[in-house]
């Protein structure tokens, strides 16, 4: 008697994915760049919402959440505590345009698998994935590599300026040239970001030097030397 049966082959089933983003045209654009490895990732839901997400997570029991940092009206981290409780076996991966040491630490700190950069390709993507069901954490290559330098330079008792407020060194560098006094506009052309992301390590830097504005913000860093 022959037959086929589940794992005689070696190959594992797809990988069940839901993808929770707050515009569509993204949750598009995740199916569309997934759909020619369907054999081995499937989109089994997609949610805009963190409440369609906790339901799509309990009714779906998906292998791994696709999510962004931050949605309308509530914080990716948030969510991914509430998959995670509803769902403990569930691989929470981020999948987001902020390239922020600090998003990382945070999404790690909330038990994420995974943080990736939203340029990946569809292959590399799947790649991170089916990595990640297998017990692996993962970070984008180039937020990773930047990272680890500034693990070595902390290890090494090199320390950025600010570095003992608590800032990250992207927040330092943001800091000196809202010191130097560019827009944020300025600012994002020379770092080569968004002008949100900017204004995203703007609001870290103000919270983490208890300070609401930019004229305060320069103010303290003139007032403890930071930059000369």
């Amino acid at each position: 008697m022959t037959g086929t049966f589940p794992g005689m082959n070696g190959e594992s089933p797809p990988l069940r994915l839901v993808i929770v983003d707050d515009h569509q045209m993204v949750l598009d654009g995740i199916k569309a760049m997934l759909r020619p490895y369907a054999s081995q990732v499937t989109v089994a839901g997609e949610a805009s919402g963190a409440g369609d997400a906790i339901s799509l997570v309990t009714r779906l029991k998906p292998d791994a959440v696709l999510l962004d940092v931050r949605l309308r009206g509530t914080s990716g981290l948030d969510l991914c505590g509430d998959i995670l409780a509803v769902r403990p076996s569930c691989k929470v991966v981020f999948l987001t345009v902020y390239d922020d040491e600090q998003y990382l630490y945070q999404a790690l700190r909330v038990g994420a698998a995974g943080f990736l950069l939203k340029r990946i390709r569809g292959g590399e993507l799947v790649d991170y994935l089916l990595r990640i069901r297998d017990g692996e954490v993962l970070i984008d290559p180039s937020l990773a590599g930047r990272v680890a330098l500034s693990a070595a330079r902390l290890h090494s008792g090199e320390f950025w300026p600010g570095a003992h407020l608590g800032l990250t060194q992207r927040e330092s560098e943001v800091l000196s040239l809202l010191v130097a006094g560019l827009s944020n506009r300025a600012i994002a052309a020379k770092l080569v970001v968004s002008e949100e992301t900017v204004k995203t390590h703007s609001r870290g830097i103000y919270r983490k030097l208890g300070v609401s504005d930019r004229a305060a913000a320069v103010t303290v860093a003139l007032r403890e030397g930071l930059f000369h």
